[in-house]
């Protein structure tokens, strides 16, 4: 008799970990929207420093097939029927979906950082699902593919280096883990931009200690990085842009707070609101 056949969706952390574990007593296939691995936590860096992206960013066929030794399929995962146990997949150079059958199927999709765009858009994840590309801000950039990733992110910091020749300012909303990061980030590799981050709680890093906000606001502050608390962002609002120092507004906004679970595949009387 041969193994039971596990499907797993993703492959970055939780996938990989569950594939190279499970692939003892069970046939393994992996899906993935995009042909490589990237090491999220450290994707900001490679906005300031592009260079750094190779030391993100694996291609996983090889990795997966070769040395760990489980199916790899480079598609889309397109709908989830648990009662037939089948996914409907759309392998990255096809056409037509195709069925892959499956005894137990392991979600480990991961999520988007863009909480006010449709399908949560944002840098800090590529946009790799169909419908989400079709709606993207960068709609000439592929970024299932690793060379497409390499140039969003090379266009990306050819805009930090324009606004620190223009010497323009950047508001930075969310202060939490990405946020300050990110508004660190710019700060050392260009510091000629003018930054302010805001967060609507009554510090940075919300969740963790207090020694940790206390930390990175001192280092923040030491930077001449404005920030400002218990502050809700408003963007049609002049009040807000006047509280924030900025009364003619930003010259440019990231937006760092909240996710959207990458799920839409999944039965509807499995998601909530």
């Amino acid at each position: 008799m041969g193994k039971e056949r596990v499907l797993i969706i993703g492959s970055q952390f939780s996938g990989t970990f569950c594939a190279r574990d499970l692939k003892k007593k069970f046939a393994v296939t992996v899906v993935d929207c995009k042909e490589y691995f990237e090491y999220t936590p450290g994707v900001l860096r490679a906005y300031v420093k592009p260079c750094h992206l190779d030391a993100l960013t694996f291609h996983l066929q090889p990795v997966l097939e070769r040395s760990m030794g489980v199916k790899f399929i480079c598609g889309e995962v397109k709908k989830l029927d648990g009662e037939a146990k089948t996914a409907t997949v759309k392998p990255i150079f096809a056409n037509a979906p195709e069925d892959i059958a499956f005894d137990y199927c392991v979600i480990c999709a991961g999520c988007n950082f863009g909480p006010f765009k449709p399908m949560g858009e944002s840098l800090w994840f590529p946009t790799v699902h169909e419908e989400g590309r079709k709606i993207s801000d960068w709609p000439h950039i592929d970024e299932r593919f690793l060379e497409g990733r390499r140039r969003h992110i090379l266009e990306e910091h050819g805009k930090l280096r324009d606004l620190a020749e223009r010497k323009a300012s950047m508001l930075v909303v969310g202060a939490g883990f990405i946020g300050v990061e990110w508004v660190t980030e710019v700060q050392h590799f260009f510091p000629d931009i003018s930054l302010t981050i805001i967060d609507a709680l009554p510090r940075c890093l919300g969740p963790l200690p207090d020694k940790a906000a206390k930390y990175c606001s001192k280092y923040m502050h030491a930077r001449g990085i404005k920030e400002f608390y218990d502050c809700k962002y408003d963007a049609k609002s002049s009040e807000f842009w006047k509280k924030v120092e900025l009364p003619n507004g930003a010259d440019v906004e990231y937006v760092c707070i909240g996710v959207k679970a990458s799920n839409y595949f999944m039965p509807q009387e499995t998601l909530s609101e």
